[in-house]
């Protein structure tokens, strides 16, 4: 049988992330629509799997460190799945596929931070592994970098996955208002 059922992805929403050097566009906005539609999702007993970087060793985001933890305005329940990741891409050795293979999940909503890094990453990852992906078009975050302001990075990669060829599976960019009018 075919692996059907959907998964909200919240990838490294981690206090580490967010601080006053490394201001991030519109947290609080997409911290509201990762809260309203995780929601949704465990409304329709569905899977909502936070992905928190773990950079033990490294220095930072070290595990069970401040930085490592996930944001405290984030409503996360007892019953949501907590993953660590080791690289950008979070299927990378981190036995991922196995767990969404596990929960029959064949489709992954996509949110979190930082869209030109870890998101991009692991929805390129996603969608060579055949998922059925949507994208949550205002549900993903950034910095401003030095050549290029957040607003634009996350205007670009909006662009970027809506025009990419999927393989078997399927990518959408959809804004939470469109997904949760459908849903």
């Amino acid at each position: 049988m075919a692996n059907t059922q959907k998964a909200l992805l919240i990838i490294d929403m981690q206090k580490g992330s967010f601080n006053a050097s490394s201001p991030r566009l519109d947290t609080d906005g997409v911290v509201f629509r990762i809260n309203a539609l995780a929601a949704i999702f465990r409304e329709k007993n569905l899977p909502v799997i936070f992905i928190q970087h773990d950079g033990t060793g490294s220095g930072d985001f070290e595990k069970n460190t401040t930085s490592w933890e996930l944001l405290d305005e984030l409503d996360v329940y007892a019953s949501d799945i907590l993953f660590d990741k080791y690289a950008n891409d979070v299927f990378y050795e981190s036995g991922f596929q196995s767990k969404l293979n596990e929960l029959g999940v064949g489709e992954l909503y996509i949110t979190g931070c930082a869209t030109e890094f870890c998101v991009e990453s692991s929805i390129q990852s996603a969608l060579v592994k055949d998922y059925n992906i949507t994208v949550v078009s205002d549900g993903h975050t950034t910095a401003d970098r030095p050549h290029l302001d957040a607003e634009k990075i996350i205007e670009h990669y909006n662009w970027v996955w809506q025009d990419m060829v999927p393989t078997k599976g399927r990518i959408e960019v959809k804004p939470f208002d469109e997904i949760v009018v459908g849903f």
